[in-house]
């Protein structure tokens, strides 16, 4: 009864299809860009509104999500390369969880780590 269960288990996971890591990738993009784009709404421009009253904040907000693009891009790119193949290849897991690591980092530690390099600045000057 045991090998039977073990054996149903090793054929339902041999024919469910491999993650398509192009599209999983571009899905985390997109997600990561609407995630760094609030926080910078809301920490970011809070951070330097509290220094100026001039449009200096939302200048500020559209050069720093504009710069984020090319590098979420560059993430998107590296994975959209691929084949059919290699996009199933269980050899890359590692691979891509480290840019999914590395692209969440970025999106959810980017604008906290401005906000503070902000604050610090404008206590200097």
């Amino acid at each position: 009864m045991v090998k039977y269960e073990e054996q149903a288990r090793a054929e339902a996971l041999a024919a469910k299809p491999a993650r398509d890591r192009r599209k999983a990738m571009s899905d985390h993009v997109a997600y990561a860009l609407l995630v760094y784009t609030s926080l910078q709404i809301f920490v970011t421009v809070k951070a330097l509104s509290e220094g100026s009253s001039t449009a200096l904040p939302y200048l500020a907000l559209i050069v720093l999500v504009a710069g984020i693009i090319p590098v979420c891009r560059w993430y998107e790119k590296r994975w959209a390369v691929l084949s059919d193949a290699e996009a199933a290849d269980s050899a890359l897991t590692g691979e891509f969880r480290r840019d999914i690591a590395a692209l969440w980092l970025m999106a959810i530690g980017l604008p906290f780590g401005l906000a503070l390099i902000f604050k610090m600045l404008l206590e200097v000057f």
